[in-house]
């Protein structure tokens, strides 16, 4: 009797042990999942590639959708496990619900405006906006994406004639693919999105749109998707998203 207890017992601890590693390899196989602005997609795609170089067993799946867009999303019960958005008030607001990780709220990129076109020698600017020459205008939904207010700011200050059309994106890559694909002659995008890209470029001055600090938040605090995050913040990283174009919060 003693033996086949001494057996039982064996045989549970081998169960448990294999059960416990099964579960520890499906949570390392399981990949960290990104909601990010489309105006950070590209240089995320960037931060990605680099992490893999040390990390290339994880797995990094990316949405990209407007600010707005991704917050509904993760309210509704998305299985987002990092959320990189392009303003600070929806981190700030799904940090108060309660759905991040406390304490992980953080200012991962500081964004510039711009107003872009592909045509070459625009003089873009408010004299060339308020002449009403420069139509249509592309720009992210105001409502949705951050951007799109920056540059609903820039219009409301200036006196932009009546007939001037203003063509509204989902979100600033939408703003872009209007202005870069003529239908759009110029749009509102992020600074990032257009460096070294040609064509022409106005930056306006950041006293005429409200401050673009976006914020990042962990929504799920696993081991792999705390590492990610904490990559993020990291010198490497702020160097790469310093050379995208934008600027970087004080330490």
């Amino acid at each position: 009797m003693r033996v086949l207890l001494l057996l039982a017992s064996l045989i549970l601890s081998i169960a448990a042990a294999s059960a416990a590693s099964a579960a520890s390899a499906a949570s390392a196989a399981e990949p960290v999942r990104v909601a990010v602005a489309a105006n950070f997609a590209k240089p995320l795609e960037t931060l990605v590639a680099l992490y893999g170089e040390d990390h290339p067993d994880v797995t990094i799946e990316t949405t990209v959708a407007s600010t707005g867009k991704l917050a509904a999303q993760i309210r509704q019960g998305a299985p987002f496990d990092i959320f990189l958005a392009a303003d600070d008030r929806r981190p700030m607001e799904l940090d108060k619900e309660g759905r991040g990780v406390d304490g992980t709220r953080r200012v991962y990129a500081l964004g510039r405006l711009a107003l872009w076109s592909p045509e070459r020698g625009l003089d873009l600017g408010p004299a060339l906006l308020e002449s009403g020459d420069l139509s249509p205008i592309a720009l992210a939904n105001p409502r949705l994406a951050p951007y799109g207010a920056a540059g609903q700011a820039v219009l409301d200050a200036l006196n932009l004639p009546a007939p001037v059309k203003v063509v509204q994106g989902e979100n600033v890559g939408q703003a872009y693919h209007f202005a870069s694909s003529g239908a759009a002659r110029a749009g509102f995008v992020a600074f990032s999105q257009v460096r070294g890209a040609g064509g022409s470029l106005w930056l306006p001055d950041s006293d005429l749109y409200p401050t673009i600090e976006q914020q990042s938040l962990l929504l799920k605090d696993r081991a792999e998707t705390r590492a990610f995050y904490e990559f993020l913040s990291s010198d490497a990283a702020r160097a790469r998203i310093e050379e995208a174009g934008y600027g970087v919060a004080p330490r």
